[in-house]
């Protein structure tokens, strides 16, 4: 079994190569700090089952095993934690595998032996009920069995089309198989809903214009595109660009 391990702390990578040393049979094929550079290693080392930390910086581990869901035959991950008794019992209502630290070798031989693939809903249900933070930081973008990671920072709006949406951002644009409702409903304290088809980041938002025809429109940050306010929407964006 090929294994990923992802940790921020140095020590704790290394007692878990220990651990994994001990029991054999298995591979370990890389490290990690972060959930970010865990997502990278994944896609070039395809490992079969990813030890991931939880609580680490720029990325923590169940954002980056969301992520992970959308490749081509996603690894098995079992997290480990250092969480309190009571938030550990979302992940077993859940029926996510985890190890308690510090790790005892028994447990994880036992974990190795039931590991089984987890959803991106089970993922949210944890972090809604350990407090991890609701909202990605990153939005994924695949595309030829590779994840292109977007900062929700640096998105501009987010456009419905047909089953798609598109990501906009200074300089680049991409298409995402998710709904507008959804990512409404995620990043709510940061994008507006301009129009039944579109969110902005309210972070761009620099003014409104009428055109010719009398639409509003919004003037944004960074592009010189300018989208249309539908009549229903135009009175909470025009309260957000006086602000």
């Amino acid at each position: 079994m090929k294994i990923l391990i992802v940790d921020d702390e140095s020590l704790a990578r290394q007692r878990m190569r220990d651990l994994l040393s001990d029991l054999g049979e298995t591979d370990v094929v890389g490290e990690a700090g972060n959930g970010s550079e865990a997502i990278e290693k994944t896609v070039t080392l395809k490992p079969d089952l990813i030890l991931m930390d939880i609580r680490m910086p720029v990325m923590d581990g169940l954002e980056a095993a969301m992520h992970l869901q959308g490749i081509e035959n996603p690894p098995l991950i079992i997290f480990t934690t250092a969480y309190d008794e009571h938030a550990l019992d979302a992940f077993e209502v859940n029926a996510i595998d985890y190890l308690l630290k510090p790790i005892r070798k028994e447990r994880l031989e036992a974990a190795l032996q039931k590991a089984q693939p987890v959803s991106t809903r089970q993922l949210k249900e944890v972090g809604r009920a350990t407090d991890s933070k609701a909202a990605r930081s990153h939005i994924s973008v695949h595309m030829r069995g590779r994840i292109t990671l977007i900062p929700v920072h640096d998105i501009i709006y987010f456009i419905a089309d047909n089953k798609y949406v598109t990501v906009r951002t200074a300089n680049e644009q991409h298409l995402i198989e998710e709904s507008l409702v959804s990512l409404e409903e995620e990043f709510s304290d940061r994008f507006l809903r301009i129009h039944r088809g579109s969110l902005v980041n309210t972070d761009y938002l620099r003014g409104m214009e009428k055109n010719t025809a009398g639409h509003w429109r919004v003037l944004m940050k960074g592009i010189d595109e300018k989208l249309i306010v539908s009549r229903r929407h135009t009175p909470q964006v025009r309260r957000w660009v006086r602000r």
